[in-house]
């Protein structure tokens, strides 16, 4: 069996792994703070496991070798955008080789909440340098889908407010670009979505109206999926002994 969507890394990737096949799905869910990602991920696991398909979940500054460290040190008010990004990226590089590589090697499908370019936006706020940013990301493995919760600032922070609040870094206080947490937050995030839009055209996102309803989100998060899945079913490619050939590995561009 042949896949027809043969994985890649989206720059230097890890190195040192050795090749493998990895016959299953890295699906990525991305948007700005508050937008309802965790809550549209909860409908999806169950959903496609119905389906017959293996799911496995991994979130932003989740990998149990760092997941400590950035949260006493964001407790701490500290950060600097290159302490941030390193912290992150480093996350980021366990989670991939510890988590996701493991699971597409299994056949799963790997429902990621955030990936690099939650870090691209932030940084590009942050005015970080991108092509360092980008450079530093680039174990990353390039997602098979990414679906992005588009939402404006005015229809997020009712939901922000009577969801978990705004926090000081949510709500870009480290940029100090208010004194009010209300105020910054606007700031902030209306400067997140408008990246977020730009790396949506640039990377081919399929952009999905989060606006909506949650189970109207939903449906078309699954209609989108489903016909990625659809489209990536893999196919039989006989080899010159006419047995079929195996699935592909993962490959360097």
């Amino acid at each position: 069996m042949r896949s027809k969507h043969p994985k890649r890394w989206y720059g230097h990737g890890l190195p040192y792994l050795k090749e493998k096949s990895l016959p299953g799905h890295l699906i990525v869910i991305e948007g700005t703070d508050g937008v309802g990602r965790s809550t549209q991920i909860d409908l999806l696991r169950p959903w496609l496991e119905l389906e017959g398909y293996a799911v496995s979940r991994t979130g932003w500054t989740r990998s149990p070798l760092l997941s400590e460290t950035i949260s006493e040190a964001k407790a701490g008010h500290q950060l600097t955008v290159t302490t941030f990004s390193l912290l992150y990226a480093a996350d980021f590089a366990d989670r991939l080789e510890h988590e996701i590589l493991p699971s597409l090697q299994a056949g799963f499908i790997v429902l990621a909440d955030r990936y690099m370019y939650t870090a691209f936006a932030r940084n590009n706020v942050m005015g970080a340098d991108p092509a360092w940013t980008r450079d530093l990301f680039g174990v990353a493995l390039v997602p098979d889908l990414v679906l992005y919760l588009d939402v404006d600032v005015e229809t997020l922070i009712p939901r922000v407010v009577h969801g978990k609040g705004m926090d000081y870094w949510e709500s870009g206080m480290h940029l100090a670009l208010s004194t009010d947490l209300f105020d910054s937050f606007q700031h902030y995030q209306s400067r997140l979505t408008a990246e977020y839009r730009k790396l949506a055209q640039e990377f081919g996102f399929v952009t999905v109206d989060a606006r909506a309803p949650i189970d109207e989100i939903q449906t078309d998060l699954r209609k989108h999926i489903a016909g990625y899945l659809r489209r990536a079913e893999p196919v039989s490619v006989p080899s010159a002994d006419g047995e079929p050939v195996p699935p592909l590995s993962l490959r360097k561009d």
